[in-house]
């Protein structure tokens, strides 16, 4: 899960509201592409999509209180200990500044209804009650997107992994799923550009999954919406990735070419064997 995440977005990063025609003419799943503006993200580096997931993922692993003041620790933590672009402007200056997860909470203003709630959502789908499910992921939420647009994209992003992890029926019905807990057309198929919105994006991931045979092909299909194309394919790849009516073809080059530091390939690895075993889906 969290492997196909961080390929997900270091792949889209290199697409996020760039040209469509660089879309059409590179996104082949041969290479991680740079970006021609952002030029400080280098090709198979993931973005904060994939290190808030880290966070959300390593808190999972804890005996600790899923508590505001727990997360806000680990949200710092990852950044603190492995600095890195992809975040919004003034979220990554706040980053910086912090001191601490009390720091972190004394000084928040949570007003966002954009993405950074619902692209670190996908893991928390993996508890077996959905109520966990629901209530786990609007606590996570409400620490920087404590609206009701930004709440509900990370609901649904969870419920999507969910859904797939728990395989609750055919992938075309995973939207209706959704809207069984959180108001919105969420299987009404998404077409076009996907825009910074949270809900935006978790729509485009839910048809992204919906018609998918297998992930290499769902990821250019989530690249091909253009705009917040990171997101869109972080969220739809770790939810795809749980399901077994998917093909999983991840491309090995990109694999390969994937970040391999302290924080990289192989440590996203072990941690994604943790949290499989702790819940359930791989033997120890």
């Amino acid at each position: 899960m969290l492997l196909e995440i961080a390929v997900g977005d270091a792949y889209g990063s290199g697409f996020e509201y760039g040209d469509p025609n660089t879309v059409r003419t590179h996104n082949t799943l041969t290479r991680f592409v740079q970006h021609k503006r952002h030029k400080e993200n280098k090709p198979g580096r993931y973005t904060d999509d994939t290190q808030m997931s880290l966070a959300i993922a390593e808190a999972m692993l804890s005996d600790l209180k899923w508590s505001r003041e727990f997360l806000a620790d680990k949200f710092v933590e990852c950044f603190k200990r492995d600095p890195r672009t992809g975040y919004a402007g003034r979220f990554y200056d706040f980053l910086q500044s912090v001191e601490d997860g009390a720091d972190f909470l004394a000084r928040i203003h949570p007003h966002s209804n954009k993405s950074g709630a619902a692209m670190r959502a996908a893991s928390i789908g993996l508890y077996a009650d959905v109520n966990e499910v629901v209530k786990r992921c609007r606590v996570q939420a409400a620490l920087t997107h404590d609206t009701e647009d930004g709440t509900n994209a990370a609901v649904a992003a969870s419920l999507l992994a969910h859904y797939c992890a728990y395989d609750l029926g055919p992938k075309q019905r995973a939207g209706e799923f959704i809207e069984g807990y959180v108001p919105g057309p969420w299987a009404t198929p998404w077409v076009g550009k996907v825009g910074a919105k949270g809900w935006m994006s978790v729509r485009a991931a839910v048809t992204a999954v919906s018609r998918a045979e297998r992930l290499s092909t769902m990821l250019q299909e989530c690249i091909a919406f253009t705009g917040d194309v990171d997101t869109v394919a972080a969220v739809a790849m770790g939810s795809a990735s749980m399901s077994g009516q998917i093909v999983h073809d991840l491309p090995s080059l990109l694999v390969a070419q994937l970040e391999d530091g302290a924080y990289g390939r192989k440590y996203i690895d072990e941690l994604d064997e943790k949290l499989l075993v702790k819940f359930g889906f791989r033997a120890p």
